[in-house]
This record gives structure tokens, C-alpha cells and sequence, in this order.
């Protein structure tokens, strides 16, 4: 697993610490749901209801939402594909390890487009936006890492409730 980027440790840009530390709660996100049972992974055990392959799928797409047709201004098919009914969504024939590949995946195309860009740089005009002026990448970065971090203290009550692996 990928060490916590402790706040001493030397880096090359501010962008290099932005993608130190999504790429650590990524890969935690990948370990925690790696490491709980079949079962565990379609269940919840919070009144709340999600799961946690639908955290899984949910954080990809955020990342999805903010860098590519956000900050990126693609035209994205599905930037909601998480949801379903309101509420987050993952398809029966979904596998951990598709879903794992997925974040993997959309994790590297963050850092491609991190490191090919200056964190002053303004988004995309487009919808993702709903109307409002684009932010910076440095601004979408910092969004990312929060909603990472969040969730997977949330993960980390879910899995420690499943029998699984337990966070800080």
C-alpha cells in the first residue's frame, strides 16, 4: 500500500503533494475493499444504506465529474452513471476487481492531467459547472482530496462494523 504522504516529506510542487495524497486514500479506499469478504462488499450496515462497491464506483466517478468534464470540459456520457433512483448504484455483474480497475484508471488519468497542467489553470467553461465560473485545478484537486479522505473514514467504520480491516 501507498505510505501516508507525511507533511515533511520533501516534494517537487504543490501538484505532486495534491497527487501524493489521492493516491494514498485511493489505494487505502482499494485495500479496505480488497481486503472484505464477498459478502461484505454488497451489504450495508449503515441506516444510510450504500455499500461498499458503491463507494468504490461513486468516488471514481467524482473524479471522473471534476477533472474530465469538469476541469477538462468532456463531454462525459453518464457523469452521474454512479446513481441510480438517487442513490448510489453498482450493477449486479459489477466485480470488485472491475470496479478496482476503474478508480485505478481514472487515478491515472488524474495524474496525467495534473502533471500536463499548472494548478492556476481554470477549468473548462461547460455544465459541470452548473452555470457558475470554473475553479482551478488547484481548487478541483483540493475538492478531490477532501472527498477522498471523508469517505474513507467512512469506509474504515464499515469495514471495522464487517470484521474487516480498521483505519486510523
Amino acid at each position: 500500500m501507498t505510505s501516508f504522504p507525511e507533511p515533511t516529506a520533501p516534494a517537487g510542487s504543490r501538484a505532486e503533494v495534491f497527487l501524493r495524497y489521492l493516491d494514498y486514500f485511493r489505494e487505502s479506499m482499494v485495500a479496505r475493499v480488497s481486503a472484505l469478504a464477498e459478502p461484505e462488499l454488497r451489504r450495508s450496515r449503515l441506516p444510510s444504506g450504500w455499500t461498499p462497491l458503491e463507494l468504490l464506483t461513486h468516488l471514481r466517478h467524482v473524479e471522473r465529474r471534476w477533472i474530465e468534464w469538469g476541469f477538462q470540459g468532456r463531454d462525459v456520457a453518464e457523469p452521474w452513471g454512479d446513481r441510480r433512483d438517487d442513490r448510489w448504484y453498482v450493477a449486479p455483474d459489477e466485480s470488485r476487481a472491475d470496479l478496482v480497475a476503474a478508480l485505478r484508471a481514472q487515478g491515472a488519468h488524474t495524474t496525467a492531467v495534473v502533471t500536463a497542467h499548472d494548478l492556476a489553470e481554470i477549468g473548462a467553461p461547460g455544465p459541470r459547472w452548473d452555470g457558475a465560473d470554473p475553479a482551478s485545478l488547484e481548487r478541483v484537486l483540493f475538492h478531490l482530496v477532501q472527498e477522498y479522505a471523508r469517505h474513507l473514514g467512512h469506509l474504515d467504520v464499515v469495514a471495522e462494523l464487517a470484521g474487516g480491516p480498521t483505519g486510523e
